[in-house]
């Protein structure tokens, strides 16, 4: 099969990378996954292939970049390991940060330039915000999760210098039943004891899995698309909804409110992921004229628990 271009992912063995390769390869484009481990990177599709990476430096792959299509840079440590210590949090951050300069550095070394980066960021951008809505042209919020999006971002601006098309993908909560959030968010529901957290008002910008990664394809084949896109569905919920859907997909009860100080004991600072409220639109997504498959939370939860 002739391909329509080779597309590296870093990160790609993580829960959208997994999701993202085949996306891609079925629909012929070559895929080669940066991975620290590429001989663990297992059951690859049909025109997927892993190579090896530092995610420090341009050293041994970036001549997989030259002449390659685009470039999807995912990688990241795992937010969801607690507590937040000073060191795991400077992890967080080098993961991020330091692997975004890397991918800069090896775009600055080739000499045939890849057409597209897209940077992989978060809607953790934008703080606490409460009930008011967010928009791609608004600002950054405060804290730590504000703060590592800024420079998650800021790491690879300067390809725009080099004639790069960059996107920005500020994701939402991305719902899957292979990881991510939520199967510790339904665990308690599956226990019987599950219910809203904290107040339950903080809103939650979310996005199916299948909905993310075709965003992102739609987004890598949209020559127009530059800048940041929120990567959440149109219909965001907050945290008392989100528990009453989960729920009401899993046929268990919602009666137990976690309340915030127990969340502050258990998980410290990372409970402000939880506690704080994002009520974030997908606007500049819905003006390039993609079509959510699952818009509203109950048919996305319902695909998930089929």
């Amino acid at each position: 099969m002739d391909h329509r271009g080779r597309i590296l992912i870093t990160g790609g063995s993580g829960l959208i990378g997994r999701a993202l390769t085949p996306e891609l390869t079925t629909r012929g484009y070559e895929v080669v996954i940066l991975s620290r481990r590429p001989e663990k990177v297992r059951g690859l599709p049909a025109g997927a292939r892993a190579v090896g990476w530092d995610a420090t430096t341009a050293a041994g792959w970036s001549e997989e970049l030259s002449g390659a299509l685009g470039i999807i840079h995912l990688a990241g440590a795992n937010l969801a390991h607690w507590p937040w210590t000073a060191e795991r949090k400077r992890v967080i951050r080098e993961s991020r940060v330091g692997s975004g300069q890397a991918v800069l550095a090896a775009i600055q070394r080739v000499r045939e330039r890849p057409a597209f980066l897209l940077q992989s960021s978060g809607v953790g951008y934008y703080g606490d915000r409460g009930d008011e809505p967010m928009r791609e042209e608004d600002g950054p919020g405060r804290g730590f999760l504000a703060e590592l999006c800024v420079d998650w971002e800021a790491s690879t601006a300067a390809v725009e210098d080099l004639g790069v098309r960059r996107v920005v993908l500020r994701s939402g909560v991305v719902l899957s039943t292979e990881g991510g959030a939520l199967p510790p968010i339904a665990r308690p529901f599956k226990l019987f004891v599950g219910g809203p957290l904290g107040t339950g008002r903080q809103y939650i910008s979310w996005i199916h899995i299948a909905d993310e990664v075709r965003a992102i394809r739609f987004l890598a084949e949209h020559s127009e698309a530059r800048g940041p896109f929120n990567l959440a569905a149109p219909e965001p919920v907050t945290n008392r909804e989100m528990s009453r859907e989960i729920a009401a997909a899993l046929r268990r009860p919602n009666l137990l409110r976690a309340p915030a100080f127990a969340l502050h004991l258990t998980l410290g600072e990372m409970s402000q992921a939880l506690l704080e409220g994002r009520r974030v639109l997908p606007a500049a997504l819905l003006a390039l004229g993609f079509e959510f498959r699952f818009p509203r939370l109950p048919q996305a939860l319902a695909d998930l628990y089929a």
